[in-house]
Parts: C-alpha cells; sequence; structure tokens
C-alpha cells in the first residue's frame, strides 16, 4: 500500500498544497514550524480520522480560512492497495450553527467518491505512525496505551472502532443511570438492559484486544531481542480491568511478571462473566456514580527482563521499546490485512543513537512506503539519501532536491 498523491486545501498552514509520491522512502527536510509534522498529520488523520495533535477537529482549519463563517479544511489522498487506486477524501467543515453567532464543526469521508460514516472507511488506508511523543505510550497513563491499541486495532478490524463508539455510547447513558439512582433513588433492575449492552460491546473488545497484544508481543519481543543484542527480552502484560480469569482463593492479582493465559477464554465465557460481576457491583457503582470496571479502565504494561519499563526504565530503554512496537506494528498490519501500512516518521532519529538510527533505517526497506520529517540530513545513512526521495519544506511550500 502506498499514497500516490496528497492534496491538501486550508489544512493547518498549507493554505493549498499537491505533492505526487512514489514508493520507497520520502525525507521532508526543513526547520522548525514549516508544515512538516503537519502533512505527516494529514496522512495519519485518512487512515484514524483522528489527529495525534489536535484537541478538537476545528483547530486543524488553516487560521485564516477559520475566521470565515464557512470554512473548509480537505483532504485528498489516492493511494494504490492491492493493484487498485482508490481516492480517500475528507473535509473538516465549520459553519454557522443558528444566529447566534456559534459555529459547529462537522466531517465528510468519501470513499472512491461515495461518502461514508467514518466506521465504513477506517481500514480501507493504513498507516503507522512514530513520533518522539509516543514514548507516553509507556511512561503515560493508562488511557495513553489503550489508545494506541485503540488506533492500531481500528485500522485492521473493520468492526473495533463502531464496538468502541457503541461502547461509549452506553457507558455515558449507564453512568447517567447511575447517578440518578443515587441522586432520586428507584430501582436498580433499570441497570440491567445496560449492563447486556454494556457486556455484549465490551468482551468483544476485551476478546480483541487480547489477540492483538499476543499477537504485538510476539513481534515485537523479536525485534525489541535484535535491538538489544539479545540483553533484553520484552513481554506485554495485559490488565483488564474487568478479568475473565478468576483469582485462586485469598489472591487479589497476579504479580506484574506473571502473564494470565486468556488465549482459550471464549467470548461468552468473558461476556456471561463480565455481566454477572456488574450485577454484583450495582450497590458500589450506585453510590459511586460510575462504572467501576470494563475495557474503559483496562491496562497494559511493558516489561523488560521483569522490569516494568514504564516505571522504572531508562530513557533509553523506552525508546528501545516504542521503536522495537513500532516496527512491529508495521509488520502486525501486514500479517493482518496483507498490506504494508504507510510508515510515517517524524524527527525519531535525532532521537535515537547512532546503532538505533542504523537498526530503524535498515528495516524500512520492508516496507512499501515510509515518509521521514527532519531538521538534518546528516543523521541519514548515506546508502539510504543515495535511493530516497528527498523534498524541501518550507513555509508550506515543498520543493525537489537535496540542495
Amino acid at each position: 500500500m502506498h499514497l500516490t498523491r496528497l492534496s491538501l486545501t486550508n489544512f493547518r498552514n498549507f493554505a493549498r498544497l499537491d505533492i505526487d509520491l512514489s514508493q520507497g522512502a520520502l525525507v521532508l527536510v526543513g526547520n522548525n514550524a514549516q508544515g512538516k509534522t503537519s502533512l505527516l498529520e494529514a496522512i495519519y488523520y485518512v487512515s484514524t480520522m483522528v489527529s495525534f495533535h489536535a484537541e478538537s477537529d476545528r483547530q486543524m482549519i488553516n487560521f485564516l480560512a477559520s475566521r470565515e463563517p464557512l470554512a473548509v479544511a480537505r483532504i485528498v489522498a489516492d493511494f494504490c492497495r492491492g493493484g487498485n487506486g482508490h481516492r480517500l477524501e475528507v473535509r473538516i467543515i465549520q459553519e454557522p450553527n443558528g444566529t447566534n453567532g456559534n459555529f459547529r464543526v462537522r466531517k465528510e469521508i468519501l470513499l472512491d467518491g461515495v461518502k461514508h460514516k467514518i466506521q465504513q472507511v477506517i481500514g480501507h488506508f493504513n498507516a503507522v505512525l512514530f513520533i518522539p511523543q509516543m514514548l507516553q505510550i509507556a511512561e503515560g497513563a493508562p488511557e495513553e496505551r489503550r489508545r494506541y491499541l485503540n488506533l492500531a486495532l481500528s485500522q485492521i478490524e473493520p468492526e473495533y472502532a463502531k464496538l468502541l463508539g457503541d461502547y461509549q455510547r452506553v457507558l455515558t447513558r449507564r453512568n447517567a443511570l447511575l447517578k440518578q439512582l443515587f441522586e432520586r433513588g428507584g430501582d436498580e433492575k433499570q441497570l440491567e438492559y445496560w449492563d447486556e449492552k454494556l457486556t455484549r460491546f465490551g468482551a468483544r473488545i476485551i476478546r480483541a484486544r487480547i489477540s492483538a497484544i499476543r499477537e504485538l508481543e510476539k513481534l515485537a519481543a523479536s525485534i525489541h531481542l535484535s535491538l538489544t543484542r539479545n540483553g533484553e527480552v520484552l513481554r506485554m502484560v495485559y490488565q483488564p480491568s474487568y478479568d475473565p480469569i478468576p483469582k485462586p482463593n485469598q489472591q487479589y492479582t497476579l504479580p506484574l511478571d506473571v502473564n494470565a493465559d486468556y488465549c482459550n477464554i471464549t467470548l461468552e465465557t468473558i461476556e456471561t462473566g463480565f455481566r454477572d460481576t456488574l450485577v454484583k457491583l450495582h450497590r458500589d457503582e450506585i453510590m459511586r456514580g460510575v462504572t467501576t470496571i470494563g475495557p474503559h479502565r483496562d491496562e497494559v504494561r511493558f516489561l523488560g527482563n521483569g522490569i516494568d519499563l514504564g516505571s522504572f526504565g531508562s530513557r533509553g530503554q523506552v525508546r528501545t521499546l516504542i521503536l522495537a512496537l513500532k516496527l512491529a506494528e508495521v509488520a502486525w498490519m501486514q500479517e493482518k490485512t496483507g498490506h504494508w501500512p504507510v510508515f510515517l516518521l517524524d524527527e525519531v532519529l535525532a532521537e535515537l543513537d547512532i546503532q538505533r538510527r542504523k537498526d530503524l533505517l535498515s528495516r524500512l526497506v520492508n516496507c512499501e512506503q515510509a515518509i521521514l520529517t527532519t531538521t538534518d540530513l546528516d543523521l541519514f545513512a548515506s546508502e539510504l539519501i543515495d535511493t530516497a526521495h528527498i523534498c524541501r519544506i518550507q513555509d508550506g511550500r515543498i520543493q525537489s532536491g537535496k540542495e
């Protein structure tokens, strides 16, 4: 899979951009604040329909254009998948909402000229993103790891994005009912309807995460072992908020370095156990006004030789972990879909030592297309510079050439 052309209109600092892309490696060279990261953001956006920088879609509309009552940011990605050409277009539309001067922002998604819902287009074009801020996957809060899993899974399992949306809507309504029962009283049996829906969607999310973590761990562990010169064994430990494996008597949690075997647990077992546990928690959750267990509170930890790298790993160990994880994600998507995702790397070489740079660049040959940004071409091996397409970017304009 590879992009053949990218067009941007009123996206970030790009008033207008049209660029033809070829297979292989493309290196975008330029100073900071010239548009390198925004270009990668646009590409990643058409694969996941979310931004890795913006808190809201409105922020992606060009600042000057957004001053108008009606403004449209547009991304058009032409790509080749399995020998067939496709076009994916995203329109982020700001428009007046009523007569009081307020605005609303909405999205329109078109695949090959036909409008679709977001969940229907995710997975048609796949990309893996590696940026320095992704160290937060290991070091940050649990929601960073859940977000990482959700974005990766949504690209390879068409139903997963819809499951997340359905689960979140049910969770919001169940929490509202819990608060109402606490404040006004009422029959707690009203929760049974939402219990059934929450566990139906939640069990499928848990099952998908079990499979994904097992498959990613196998790939990442092999890569990580190579990157550390056989010095560290990497493990990914899934800690579901609702744990479908019963605990032995008087044991509340397993030690972190003991990974429970979830592989043989059926979907029906997870769903039934999840629902039964929710029923037992009714009284406690009414008092708290929130749903206390479920995929929205899941956790994943990364261990190197039994040490929790997120809590105790050095900066270098965490960088190596994320590098291994991202390279594994590329290989995993290729295994699951039969197509190589586009690999996007934003200023990552400056964060790596010389040996890690060599390790990363040597693996780019496996990708059908990789797009890298940098402020310094000297960070790249001469072998890659000789074969890559080099572009200079300044003030949102791109010019081909190494000079």
